[in-house]
C-alpha cells in the first residue's frame, strides 16, 4: 500500500515550483487561480523572493500549500491508500483526497496562516529542536516548566530522538537549559515567527473554526491519518475538528507514520518541496520504500 505524504513549514526555498509552473499547463492554471484568490502575485515570491521573504507565514503556508498540491495534480499515478501531512500538509493531504475543492483548501491555508501570524503578535514565543531525548522526559520536564508559570510544551513528534517544543521565549530558554542538563544532545532554537502547536495559538482557533465550519468537506477516496491523534480519517465532522485542534495540539508525525505502517502502509512517497519526511520516514520505519514524487 502507498502513504502520500506532504511537508508543512520549513521545507520552502527560493525557486520552488518554477519548474512546474514552466512546464505543465495543469500546475500554471492551479498557480494563477491562487494568485486571484489570494490577491497577490504568491508565484513571485516562490519563484524570486529571498529566503527572509518566504519565511513569512502568511507567505510560506499557501506557497508551499500550492506547491505540493500543483505538484499531486501533474503526477500521472499518484494513487495514494492513504495520505497524512506535517501540520500545514494536512490542507495539501486533504486536496489529494478528493476532501477538500483546491479553491476551498487554499482559502483556509491563507486564514489559518493569517489567524497564526495575529496569535503571534499577540502572544510571542518560538520554538526549539531537542535532540536525543526521550520524549517522556521531554514531555514531563515541559510540563514542570509550564506549571512553573512559562508556557512550554511538546509541539512536533518528528521521530524518535528529535522533538520540538514551543511556548514563549522564557519557556523555551528554561527548557534548552533543562532539557539538556537532563541528557539531550543539542536543544536549537528555530528561526519561526511563533509557538506553534502550543496554548498560545488558542486565539487562531476560533477564526480558523469559524472558517471551516463554512466549507465543504467530502468524504473523499482514502484516509488521511491526522496530526492530533495519529489515525486515519473519512469522517468530514472529525477531519474539521482535528484541523482546528491541530493548531494548539501537537504534531504526532511519529505515531502517524507508525499507524500507517501498521495500516499496511509499505511506500512512501512525499510530495511536495523538500526531503524533510523522507528522513524522519526512514528513522521511524526503516523497513519502507520512501521517495519523492517525480514526474
Amino acid at each position: 500500500m502507498k502513504a502520500v505524504v506532504f511537508p508543512g513549514q520549513g521545507s520552502q526555498f527560493s525557486g520552488m515550483g518554477r519548474d512546474l509552473y514552466e512546464q505543465y499547463p495543469e500546475a500554471r492554471r492551479l498557480m494563477d487561480q491562487a494568485n486571484e484568490i489570494l490577491g497577490f502575485q504568491l508565484t513571485d515570491v516562490m519563484f524570486n523572493g529571498s529566503e527572509d521573504d518566504l519565511r513569512r507565514t502568511d507567505v510560506t503556508q499557501p506557497a508551499i500549500f500550492l506547491h505540493s498540491v500543483a505538484l499531486a495534480a501533474v503526477l500521472p499515478d499518484l494513487n495514494p491508500d492513504m495520505v497524512a501531512g506535517h501540520s500545514l500538509g494536512e490542507f495539501s493531504a486533504l486536496v489529494t483526497a478528493k476532501v477538500l475543492q483546491f479553491e476551498d483548501a487554499l482559502r483556509l491555508v491563507a486564514q489559518r496562516a493569517q489567524a497564526m501570524q495575529v496569535a503571534c503578535q499577540e502572544q510571542p514565543g518560538t520554538m526549539a529542536a531537542i535532540l536525543a531525548l526521550d520524549d517522556d522526559t521531554t514531555t514531563r520536564i515541559c510540563q514542570e516548566i509550564t506549571e512553573a508559570g512559562n508556557v512550554v510544551v511538546a509541539a512536533n513528534f518528528n521521530c524518535p530522538g528529535q522533538l520540538v517544543v514551543s511556548g514563549s521565549q522564557r519557556g523555551i530558554e528554561l527548557a534548552c537549559e533543562q532539557l539538556k542538563a537532563a541528557g539531550a544532545k543539542r536543544a536549537l532554537p528555530l528561526p519561526v515567527g511563533g509557538a506553534f502547536h502550543s496554548p498560545l495559538m488558542q486565539s487562531a482557533e476560533a477564526a480558523l473554526a469559524e472558517a471551516i465550519a463554512k466549507t465543504t468537506f467530502s468524504a473523499g477516496i482514502c484516509p488521511i491519518y491526522q496530526n492530533v491523534d495519529a489515525t486515519p480519517h473519512r469522517d468530514p465532522d472529525e477531519i474539521r475538528e482535528n484541523l482546528v485542534r491541530q493548531l494548539t495540539a501537537p504534531v504526532r508525525w511519529t505515531q502517524s507514520v507508525q499507524r500507517m505502517v501498521q495500516d499496511g502502509a509499505k511506500e512512501f512517497v512525499e510530495c511536495g518541496p523538500g526531503k524533510v519526511l523522507q528522513g524522519l520516514v526512514k528513522k521511524i520505519a526503516p523497513e519502507v520504500s520512501v521517495s519523492s514524487a517525480t514526474l
